[in-house]
């Protein structure tokens, strides 16, 4: 218990207990990894950083993040060495903070984050008791974990990381560079490279596909594959169903989150985003950067056009066009749902109006209040 105050009081970002650490880093090489530029360095006094921080929390030795204007506050009372930060927000810091001006903070948040606590290293080989297929082929440079299985034919590229408890289904094959976290499974799946899947996803199992009989359903073979180009990411317990009649395709640098159902021959297109508890039912396509966000339903059968963006909880059942902001269940485009709220509102006080000349008050939901 002791432990856990110290450490609660301490805030650590980064806990070394958890995270690899790296540094200490020059401005110099801050500058360079995130392509920003520094104003009066001299404020530094040529010391390096140290790490990364809150700019509620910052020392005078860390980097930290304005990124918001909502934050300008906390960033003029800061104590941080230098704070990252965009060309409008720089005159908000203290004199005692470097800003280190680029045109995106929150990616030069990112590089500099990562550049203090990179990835762990990876230990190559395969663990004792992992079982692999002898006809399986794994690149010596990959990292087998305790109890992993890996199926006949399988093929592990280069860099690979398989977690502990792994299963890796007959023929699957992984590029470059992916990650598998612990306890994941995949089937009936190809990966491009630095494919990350997070723990307890299930990719390339059966879809839900089956046909009624006069006595009860008969399942319908699945028989595509899902296709992980390179780049993507699958959430933790995020599911992924193979196709029935073609593939299942998610494309290049798409992210989705945990807990998210994608359903047999989705297409989904290149740096497409799904939030968490999202689901896609069967063949829906989503073309290119597409954003859906969190608890959002798609029912079968139509396509979301580019650049569209699904409200939360919106329930979409028909074409979008590219573009186009929807949210609401029916979906409907933002500004029109909005309309209709405002509407109802003015109906329910209508409604619920004091009465006049003495007469009786009609109570939201009479006929005057529904129109």
């Amino acid at each position: 218990m002791a432990e856990y105050k110290t450490a609660q009081a301490a805030s650590v970002l980064g806990d070394p207990r958890f995270f690899e650490r790296a540094g200490p880093f020059t401005l110099a090489e801050l500058e360079k990894i995130c392509g920003g530029a520094a104003s009066r360095p001299e404020v530094l006094g040529g010391r390096c950083l140290t790490g990364v921080a809150a700019l509620q929390t910052a020392g005078r030795a860390e980097v930290a993040v304005l990124h918001n204007p909502r934050y300008a506050a906390a960033a003029e009372r800061t104590e941080a060495g230098v704070v990252i930060v965009s060309a409008d927000l720089a005159g908000r810091l203290p004199p005692g903070s470097v800003p280190l001006v680029v045109a995106d903070p929150h990616q030069g948040w990112a590089r500099i984050a990562r550049l203090f606590h990179p990835l762990p290293q990876r230990q190559p080989g395969v663990h004792p008791t992992a079982i692999v297929d002898a006809s399986a082929s794994v690149d010596p440079s990959a990292a087998i974990g305790p109890y992993a299985v890996i199926g006949a034919r399988v093929q592990i590229a280069a860099s690979c990381e398989i977690g502990p408890g792994v299963v890796i289904g007959d023929g699957v094959v992984l590029g470059q560079g992916c990650r598998v976290g612990p306890l994941a499974s995949i089937s009936h799946a190809i990966l491009g490279e630095r494919v990350y899947i997070y723990p307890g996803a299930r990719i390339g199992q059966d879809g839900f596909g089956f046909a009624m009989t006069a006595t009860g359903f008969l399942t319908v073979p699945q028989l595509g594959r899902v296709m992980l180009h390179d780049d993507v990411e699958v959430g933790a317990n995020s599911t992924i169903d193979r196709g029935a009649s073609h593939d299942t395709v998610i494309g290049a640098g798409t992210r989705i989150d945990n807990l998210i159902q994608i359903g047999h021959n989705v297409q989904l297109g290149r740096n497409c985003v799904m939030a968490g508890q999202s689901g896609i039912a069967g063949s829906v396509t989503l073309e290119d950067f597409v954003q859906v966000g969190a608890q959002a339903g798609l029912a079968g059968h139509f396509t979301v056009g580019a650049r569209a963006r699904i409200g939360a909880q919106a329930g979409v059942m028909s074409d979008v066009p590219a573009g186009a902001d929807v949210i609401g269940s029916p979906a409907l485009p933002v500004r029109e749902y909005f309309r209709n709220v405002a509407v109802l509102r003015r109906l329910a006080r209508r409604g619920t109006a004091a009465p006049v000349s003495g007469a009786p008050a009609r109570a939201a939901g009479s006929e005057e209040a529904a129109g």
